[in-house]
């Protein structure tokens, strides 16, 4: 009976290992976009909770003529809306078109500032793997070269262990840029979701402030 010779196996570490410089720069884009996920991914969650009864109590305030009141409520809440609303309620007085201008401008820094970072993960999407081929064609030159250097006595395993070497970088650079894509994608569906609400939220003190005072 023909003794089976097992294949030697390669721990994660090592193959990472195989891939040279290019590794470095693909590993610190991975920690940046598992940081920058985290850290919006938390404040994304925090800005989405909503009082339900905090634009009933707006319009009571309102209607009431408690501005101070209605000011110190949105003070206290602190979500983008509550500061939507109290922006709107500052400018109350004023012709209606500044102070729609006036709270959609307050959306926008409030959208601007929840985006924050994620230009770092729609680059690390699109970088990691042009940074994974770069290490792949490096290390595709020094195979051949490695090659052409040894001349006849060059071997087709040293041939491909030098080809697998150079693709590890190919394939981090591709894990990298998946996990950037589909972690921007969450972050900015998320923010369209307050974006929606905010708009929302906008109409309704707009009309608020057409309503009749009780």
């Amino acid at each position: 009976m023909e003794e089976t010779i097992a294949a030697p196996s390669m721990s994660l570490w090592d193959l990472c290992l195989q891939g040279g410089w290019t590794m470095i720069p693909l590993a610190l884009l991975l920690l940046l976009c598992i940081y920058v996920f985290v850290e919006r991914a938390i404040a994304i969650s925090r800005a989405s909770h909503e009082d339900e009864n905090f634009m009933k109590r707006i319009r009571g305030y309102l209607h009431e003529g408690e501005t101070e009141s209605a000011l110190n409520l949105c003070y206290a809440t602190p979500t983008p809306y509550a500061r939507l609303i109290a922006k709107g309620i500052s400018r109350i007085g004023r012709p209606m078109n500044d102070v729609l201008v006036a709270i959609e401008n307050t959306g926008n820094l409030e959208i601007a500032t929840l985006s924050r970072g994620l230009p770092w993960l729609a680059t690390t999407a699109a970088g990691a793997p042009m940074i994974g081929f770069l290490g792949t064609v490096i290390g595709m030159v020094e195979a051949f070269y490695a090659i052409a250097q040894a001349g006849s006595s060059a071997t087709i395993d040293s041939f491909a262990s030098g080809i697998y070497a150079a693709l590890v970088t190919t394939v981090a650079g591709l894990i990298v840029g998946i996990i950037a894509l589909f972690a921007y994608n969450f972050l900015v569906a998320r923010i369209n979701k307050i974006m929606n609400r905010l708009e929302a939220r906008t109409m309704d003190f707009m009309d608020l402030l057409n309503e009749p005072a009780a």
